[in-house]
């Protein structure tokens, strides 16, 4: 189990910050989609396009946020993005009321708050890496990981009873105030931010936008397994759309069945974040993310072969339970070894150019295996998605990564920032 003890006011507030937002965004979870068919009478194109932009462009207008944060205060921008999140959101219901809300609103709505996304996460890594001691950052993530499978578990069926009442508008708003109270949280952390110095030298050039990922392959551990999350993460998110439509068009489930399905092995979120303490503590680090990290790729192939009816939904519970459990035990520890080992004064550029790479990756491969289910069906593409992801443990470091100690670069060049972000 996680540690019960204190790991701070400070720490609490951001947790508290976060849990509020999390379970903001799981509560309008597809509200964009929803609006798009309900509202606005959008085909399979639009919300396609609508779900696949939102990850890519939003990347993209990403990529100089990375460097960016890395020099400024981090707690400033982690209110900043919360508050134009909160604004980009309510515009969405101020829309609607007036009668002016448009499929383009939810285009450019759905760019901006995934580029806000990525800038907020690369500045709460290095956040929480200033707040909390390098001893307990594994108990600090296992308790985000807890949370996020909590919000995974609760906030779509209260979400979707919500829309059965009120609309799914009504859940974009509650985001959107979920993120102005997250805002506030952040503020309450309290205390000195010192302001991060950057050597002398020229200010950001085109360069710099690329740092994170330099320094990310160049890392002997970090680069397996950005390309493990990457393809692993990637292939999951690509059948999950195609299992959607096996299981409600196909073999006919109920919408209330296709939740139960997904939300019930929420679980073991819970469950696998609670143990990869003490996983770690008796196995070690590197035993436990090479053990996790390759259980987690066994199962999406089950996905394969559900089947109407109760063994249908059994095995779909039964194979998520599994990948789930499996995720919450290697995402927190991968989290916090990618902390230890990322230098202080590239945490920001790493963390954005590893979430912006993996929005990018999984918005071509939904936009890949949509069509690769177009021509072989889309049982047999989620088959094909599955015996890929049995590969994906090959990406994983072998040997033993060491101390946790972030890998000792060559002689900094002028432009690169010494001091922690």
């Amino acid at each position: 189990m996680v540690s019960r003890r204190s790991l701070g006011r400070q720490f609490g507030w951001l947790w508290a910050a976060y849990a509020t937002s999390t379970f903001g965004t799981w509560l309008a979870f597809d509200s964009f989609s929803l609006i798009a068919i309900l509202a606005l009478h959008a085909g399979t194109t639009q919300v396609s396009l609508l779900a696949a932009a939102g990850l890519a462009v939003g990347a993209v207008v990403a990529v100089p946020l990375g460097p960016w944060v890395e020099f400024r205060r981090k707690r400033p921008v982690m209110v900043a993005m919360d508050l134009i999140r909160f604004a980009v959101l309510m515009s969405i219901p101020a829309a609607w009321a007036l009668g002016h809300l448009s499929f383009a609103q939810l285009l450019v709505v759905s760019v901006i708050v995934g580029a806000a996304d990525i800038a907020f996460t690369a500045a709460s890594g290095a956040c929480m890496k200033a707040l909390v001691r390098p001893e307990d950052l594994l108990v600090a993530n296992g308790r985000f990981e807890s949370t996020t499978w909590t919000a995974t578990m609760l906030g779509p069926p209260i979400g979707g009873a919500a829309i059965g009442m009120f609309g799914p508008v009504m859940t974009v708003l509650a985001n959107a105030v979920s993120y102005l109270l997250s805002a506030a949280g952040i503020r309450a952390i309290g205390g000195e931010e010192p302001r991060p110095e950057r050597a002398a030298g020229p200010r950001m050039r085109a360069g710099d936008l690329l740092d994170g990922w330099r320094y990310i392959l160049k890392h002997a551990t970090l680069r397996p397994l950005f390309f493990n999350s990457i393809l692993n993460n990637g292939l999951i998110m690509a059948a999950s759309p195609l299992l959607s439509v096996l299981m409600l068009s196909h073999l006919g489930f109920a919408p209330w069945q296709y939740c139960i399905a997904f939300a019930v092995p929420c679980i073991g979120g819970l469950i696998g974040s609670r143990l990869a303490r003490r996983f770690v503590t008796r196995f070690g680090e590197h035993k436990v993310l090479l053990t996790a990290g390759t259980l987690r790729a066994c199962w999406p192939i089950g996905l394969a072969f559900v089947r109407p009816g109760v063994s249908g939904l059994v095995i779909v519970m039964a194979v998520e339970l599994g990948l789930i459990t499996c995720s919450g035990v290697y995402n927190p520890v991968l989290a916090t070894y990618r902390l230890t080992r990322t230098a202080p004064d590239r945490v920001a550029r790493t963390l954005s150019a590893w979430s912006v790479t993996s929005k990018s990756s999984i918005a071509a491969f939904t936009a890949l295996w949509g069509l690769l289910a177009a021509l072989i069906g889309p049982r047999t593409a989620i088959a094909v998605a599955g015996l890929l992801i049995l590969a994906t443990p090959l990406l994983l470091p072998r040997r033993d990564p060491g101390a946790a100690q972030p890998e000792p670069e060559s002689q900094p060049e002028p432009e690169a920032a010494p001091s922690r972000a």
